[in-house]
């Protein structure tokens, strides 16, 4: 059966969350396959407002499985807030499965997080301080502790005394009070208690269901400009948000995937530091800012706003193989007589209609957009439009556009925060 990898096309918060929600229903397991709580999914289901930064949004539906992958790193005492509170609106969480694989965030990990931002100064990368990047770090260096340690406290107990040897230094070098075996052992070994009914080898889960003919939907955290690799580094997060990174944050094999979705919006936006080409600090970008609502859900950060990037949309088609592109936000235009998309940049005397080796030259005082303009729709409320042909015309022909710079169609369009406010243009999971 069909599977499909969902991920960020652009720097994060593009409307992941909706789009997972509308297409879930489908798919008989939804898994998270990187990152952390450091990401943050706002779902609108049955009226009700949700902000997951954990869970698989497949959890809102019964008939589907919603599992926690290898690749992701598990804060247990978020994890079970999340769980009570979902309990608490009505969603059972009995069907979570989380990898005996996946690793853990330690209470050092958060204070080492905040302690080298602070430290970085005004070179700051702009994490969230939720601890992801140094339990990566320990991941890498083979001194992580994962779910599966949890099952066994003498196992546990071993390994926490092998890490805290290594990091009480650490947190005593930033000032930091330094972690006993005891103190962490009182609250994980709770935390173990409740987590321990879902904990399991999510790799054989996923493997036998696609041999039995179920299909799956890889669900992304972050994005890819912000992958480890292929994002504007150091400026990323410390995990693989691209395609290839649902198979090694699974354990499912990448030809078991058919389709590979990106989400990008109708113009973009970022959180944190780092270049960001298009970037407006005029009245169009707190026009975008206002009108879009664009704080963070994790953080509450005002997110950086900037016309579309097509440099960056050609970038992550390549990079994930994308053949589909679902654009949210396009009513957020509505606001402007004309609109403009960055088709390539002008850096230190030469023009890149993509991404430069050296990404320096993405910076501001090195590099100048070239834009398009295009007129716009101002004043037309698309709100309420559930086919493209009802659509204004101008709408149509800046979807057009982008599908032809781009080079993947656009099959999925959000013209609200609705569940219902989506047009499919030929989309299915099948």
């Amino acid at each position: 059966m069909p599977s499909t990898v969902l991920v960020g096309a652009q720097w994060g918060d593009e409307g992941k969350g909706k789009i997972t929600d509308l297409i879930s229903s489908d798919y008989d397991y939804v898994v998270r396959y990187q990152g952390g709580n450091n990401a943050g999914h706002t779902v609108i289901h049955g009226g009700k407002k949700l902000a997951l930064h954990l869970m698989p949004s497949g959890i809102m539906y019964e008939s589907c499985i919603p599992v926690i992958g290898n690749g992701v790193v598990v804060d247990p005492s978020v994890l079970v807030d999340e769980m009570a509170k979902l309990e608490s609106q009505g969603f059972s969480c009995e069907r979570l499965v989380i990898s005996c694989d996946a690793h853990v965030i330690m209470p050092y990990h958060r204070d080492l997080d905040g302690a080298n931002e602070k430290r970085l100064g005004n070179n700051k990368i702009g994490t969230t301080k939720r601890g992801i990047g140094p339990a990566y770090q320990d991941k890498a260096a083979r001194i992580g502790i994962r779910i599966q340690d949890l099952l066994d406290e003498k196992i546990f107990r071993e390994k926490l005394e092998t890490a805290l040897a290594i990091k009480n230094p650490e947190l005593q070098f930033y000032g930091l009070e330094p972690y006993t075996v005891e103190q962490i052992c009182e609250d994980y070994l709770a935390y173990a208690d409740i987590i321990r009914p879902h904990m399991a080898e999510t790799a054989q889960i996923l493997n036998q269901a696609l041999r039995e003919g179920k299909n799956i939907l890889f669900e992304g955290a972050q994005a890819t400009l912000l992958d480890i690799d292929h994002g504007t580094y150091p400026f990323v997060t410390s995990s693989s948000c691209c395609a290839g990174g649902a198979c090694t944050g699974t354990g499912v094999g990448p030809k078991a995937i058919d389709k590979i979705i990106g989400i990008s919006k109708a113009y973009i936006t970022r959180v944190g530091s780092g270049p960001f080409p298009t970037e407006l600090f005029d009245e169009d970008g707190e026009t975008l800012s206002e009108i879009g609502h664009e704080y963070g859900v994790t953080t509450g950060r005002k997110r950086r706003c900037g016309w579309f990037d097509a440099v960056i949309a050609r970038y992550a088609t390549d990079c994930n193989s994308l053949t589909d592109m679902a654009l949210t936000k396009l009513d957020v235009l509505s606001a402007f007589d004309t609109i403009k998309v960055c088709v390539a940049y002008k850096a230190d005397g030469k023009e890149y209609d993509y991404f430069p080796m050296q990404q320096s030259a993405l910076y501001p005082g090195h590099v100048e957009p070239v834009y398009v303009e295009l007129p716009g729709w101002k004043g037309e409320d698309i709100t309420g439009c559930r086919t493209f042909e009802e659509l204004p015309e101008n709408a149509r022909k800046y979807v057009e556009y982008l599908e032809q710079i781009i080079g993947v169609r656009i099959s999925i369009i959000a013209v609200g925060p609705d569940r219902d406010q989506t047009i499919f243009r030929g989309w299915s999971s099948r």
